[in-house]
């Protein structure tokens, strides 16, 4: 049976067991801040199992697509190198809500999975397991179901507690709970392992395909178990694992769904998968790709179902761990050959898979491949630089551990997490030192904490009784009286020439910081002197200036000439009408929802954050930009009128985030009449143009998000804006220079420049393989009999791990049942590979080989029993510890 088919019948099954089908919730949790993501079938029954929702069915069945890459259940970091760990999978469910109870989940489970008419799978290979104390369930299995006592197996409290057992399944500290009784498959002794509850259970031979979780009880805080009036049943049984089962493989990568996904995967990435498929059609198996090519189909379910669900890149929550999820994908691509972005193409094969299912990945499409290419982009920056800086400073670590002080690095100057730092580490038997990390972090915010202490706080620092009257709304240049000064904190009455000082003046044409928009820099000059104004802000109802005295003296009481720089102001006003003119149009495009939740207005940019849980695409932001110069060259004026709050209300203006009204206030109204109402309308006390044709051209310049349902857009107006687009056509210029193409060609030459690119990198990865099979021929002279074994044990320069893998395949293929052990020296570092021919592993393992050589080396590694990888730092015991593997493989 297909994964497909799989799936639809255990739905008909329950449904013809008078369950209603309940289709798949969203991988967003609704209303549950509890969790990260969906992880359980049951999550979207939660209340109807609390009893506070009811429904019009009390049985249910459904294929809920899960997550688990976060938070408390997070497999991210297993995904690739296990034969189950997903990040993204399917549980397929039955939940009865106050219904039946024990006796029929457990019927159900049992005739679903042995039944001709159903699954039909062998008695014989499946086992139970129950709570220790859980008779009834036992008695179930026993004497209704014909399990003999010898397969039902009872565990006690193994988790270090009272009902901390994997048998004891709990919704928290308080609340619903019960024991589970869990079915497990016997995949055969050919396979390591021991049943539930034994030394040997984490092994692959029994696997848990089905969990039945008995709600019978409400724990109070005081840790007593109350019977519930109604006891509730909540099945699962993951999809992945019962497919595995059923076509007859022991990894979950091996079934018809996976597989599928895969071959795609090697076709995006151009990986030569032909020896591999060869291999597994003589020995009628499915093809076992690389770890890394299993990563990146597991990775691309993941975030494929999360942007549909809604999920964006960022850095935080949810939006962090999708990030964290490309990027793994990404980089795992990369290791394989991958060049330019690929990741985006394993959507299709995807909708292939498992588009009939769920639709939603079908219709949202678009939007998922615009997300991830944006991503794949972004993090190939990121990637390039920390990756530079990574191998630098490991061609130079000393020991198996990298520094905290590293990991900060690259995660403080390149955005590299530490998280991805960790997992590159382990791939090369590196640890990090997570302690020291967090004791980089902590002096940093120690750091931001100190610095801030620097800060001038003008109203802890200047409390000028009275106010400053504004005269700069029509003027940058005016004149005013001395009614304050300030130096190192103290008011004085007299400063001179290299005087750092706050000035405060009666009136002002200097506009003071606030809105988002920066203060007003320029001159005071009179008869005595001159100060130069690089800041202004607020201190209660007084204008501060903020400077330098460059020239002679200047004194408390004298009047001043206070010259606004016009230029900067003049470009502020662009900038902040704009974002008037922008703030409107995003509400057009993107919905009402849109709301300010910060800005910046300076001279040289516009910045402007608002409420939106998804990124702006890129053809929403041209429509945005088509929008506001659109309002530019219609060039209406701009006008304010004060009014009282009331009246503004019903004219229609916004009231901004972060602002605080007084009684009056001043309504800024600009654009075009739409049903007798400007444009855009909203209270603001800044500067601006007299009419929007004075802000030439609006170009936005980067989008981004900034918090979690916070995005944050930077544009830039007139002389800027223009600056921006003809930097671009020199840019493109540049391009088809290089690429000896006519302007309308540049997308044309670049796709073919990256497609040579890409077959030029394939070439070269052929001729290292052909370059490794001339190695491996020559190195078969090197064979020896070792305690009756042909073994190979050669040291070779110049070569990586991956290289040594190469060079190993090469050997192997030339060499039956032997034992092969090589050591790669690349500067100062040795690769460790050995491999066991099956029918010498039962007294000479891989992994003990690796683990003997690393740990005689002073480096880390291990691996199964046929194949196994450690690696070491290059020193002086590497001569003796090579020659003696010789004996000790002898004593094997």
């Amino acid at each position: 049976m297909t994964s497909a088919e799989i799936r639809e019948a255990f739905l008909r099954y329950f449904e013809s067991q008078g369950h209603t089908r309940v289709a798949s919730s969203s991988l967003v949790p609704a209303n549950d801040p509890t969790l990260l993501f969906t992880n359980a079938g049951m999550n979207q029954f939660k209340d109807c199992f609390l009893g506070l929702e009811k429904r019009d069915y009390v049985r249910a069945t459904s294929s809920q697509k899960c997550v688990r890459a976060g938070g408390k259940h997070n497999d991210l970091d297993n995904v690739g190198y296990t034969a189950r760990h997903h990040t993204f999978f399917e549980m397929l469910g039955n939940f009865s809500f106050g219904d039946y109870f024990k006796r029929d989940a457990i019927k159900f489970a049992w005739e679903f999975l042995t039944s001709e008419k159903w699954l039909a799978l062998p008695k014989d290979k499946l086992y139970a397991t129950v709570y220790h104390t859980d008779d009834e369930a036992f008695d179930i299995w026993n004497k209704e179901i014909g399990l003999d006592a010898s397969r039902i197996i009872r565990i006690g409290d193994n988790k270090g507690g009272q009902y901390a057992s994997d048998n004891f399944w709990a919704m928290g500290d308080t609340g619903p709970c019960g024991p589970c009784s869990e079915i497990f498959f016997d995949h055969g002794d050919h396979i390591w392992g021991g049943l539930p509850g034994t030394p040997e259970e984490d092994g692959d031979r029994f696997i848990e395909i089905w969990n039945n979780v008995f709600m019978q009880f409400n724990r109070t805080a005081d840790g007593v178990l109350h019977a519930l009036p109604a006891p509730s049943v909540d099945t699962g049984m993951g999809l992945e694992r019962i497919s595995a089962v059923l076509q007859h493989v022991n990894s979950n990568y091996e079934i018809d769904l996976f597989q599928n996904l895969l071959k795609s995967a090697a076709q995006i990435i151009g990986l030569d998968t032909a020896a591999l498929e060869t291999e597994a059609a003589a020995n009628n198996t499915p093809v076992n790709y690389p770890a890394s090519l299993k990563v990146v189909a597991d990775h691309a379910r993941s975030c494929c179902f999360l942007i549909a669900d809604g999920v964006n890149p960022s850095n935080e929550g949810r939006g962090y761990v999708l990030r964290r999820i490309i990027r793994r994908a990404v980089r795992h691509g990369n290791k394989l050959g991958a060049t330019g972005s690929f990741f985006y193409k394993m959507l299709q094969p995807l909708v292939d898979v498992m588009g009939i299912a769920y639709p939603e990945l079908e219709a949202n499409k678009a939007r998922i491949e615009a997300l991830l290419l944006k991503e794949e982009e972004q993090f190939a920056k990121t990637l390039e630089q920390g990756l530079k800086l990574l191998e630098g400073e490991l061609a130079n670590l000393k020991g198996s551990v990298i520094p905290g002080a590293v990991v900060f690095k690259l995660y403080d100057t390149y955005g590299f997490p530490a998280d991805l730092t960790a997992d590159i580490a382990r791939e090369r038997d590196l640890t990090i030192d997570e302690a020291g990390f967090e004791v980089e972090m902590a002096a940093q915010r120690q750091r931001a904490r100190d610095a801030g202490k620097f800060a001038i706080d003008y109203n802890s620092i200047v409390n000028v009784e009275g106010e400053t009257q504004f005269d700069g709304y029509d003027a940058t240049h005016g004149q005013g009286q001395i009614i304050a000064i300030y130096k190192d904190g103290e008011q004085v009455t007299e400063v001179n020439e290299g005087d750092e000082a706050l000035i405060v003046l009666n009136q002002t044409p200097f506009y003071a910081e606030s809105g988002g928009q920066i203060g007003d820099t320029g001159l005071f000059k009179n008869e005595t002197g001159i100060f130069e104004v690089q800041d202004t802000k607020k201190s209660g109802g007084a204008f501060v200036h903020q400077g330098i005295v460059t020239m002679g003296s200047l004194k408390a009481t004298q009047s001043v000439d206070a010259i606004v720089k016009a230029d900067i102001r003049e470009a502020t006003a662009r900038n902040h009408s704009a974002t008037h003119l922008l703030h409107a149009a995003l509400r057009q495009v993107l919905g009402a929802h849109v709301q300010q939740k910060g800005s910046l207005v300076a001279s040289d940019i516009l910045r402007f954050d608002f409420a939106n849980d998804q990124p702006v695409t890129f053809e929403q932001l041209q429509q945005v930009e088509r929008i506001v110069n659109r309002e530019v060259i219609a060039n209406t004026a701009v006008s304010t009128e004060l009014l009282d709050i009331e009246s503004a209300q019903e004219k229609g203006a916004m009231m901004l985030f972060g602002e605080k009204y007084g009684d009056e206030v001043r309504v800024l109204s600009m654009g075009s009449m739409v049903e007798d109402k400007n444009f855009s309308i909203e209270l603001c006390g800044g500067i601006h143009v007299k009419r929007t044709g004075d802000i030439g051209l609006f170009k936005i310049t980067s989008e981004g998000g900034v918090a979690a349902g916070v995005r944050r857009i930077e544009a830039v107006t007139g002389t800027k804006a223009v600056e921006v687009i003809q930097k671009a056509d020199s840019d493109i210029q540049q391009i088809n220079g290089l690429l000896k193409a006519q302007k309308d060609q540049t997308v044309e030459k670049v796709e073919a420049t990256v497609e040579t690119a890409h077959q030029l990198q394939k070439h070269i990865e052929q001729l290292n393989q052909k370059l490794a099979n001339f190695q491996a021929a020559e190195l078969l002279s090197q064979v020896q009999t070792i305690a009756g074994r042909s073994t190979l044990i050669t040291t070779v320069q110049g070569m990586d791990a991956k290289s040594l893998r190469n060079l190993h395949d090469g050997v192997k293929s030339k060499l039956d049942n032997a034992v092969i052990v090589l050591a790669g020296i690349e500067g100062d570092k040795v690769s460790l590979l050995a491999s066991v021919a099956k029918d010498f592993t039962a007294n000479i393992k891989a992994g003990d080989i690796i683990k003997h050589l690393s740990q005689e080396l002073g480096g880390k590694g291990g691996g199964k029993p046929d194949l196994a990888q450690g690696g070491a730092p290059l020193n002086e015991k590497f001569a003796s510890v090579i020659a003696g593997l010789t004996a000790w493989l002898e004593a094997k």
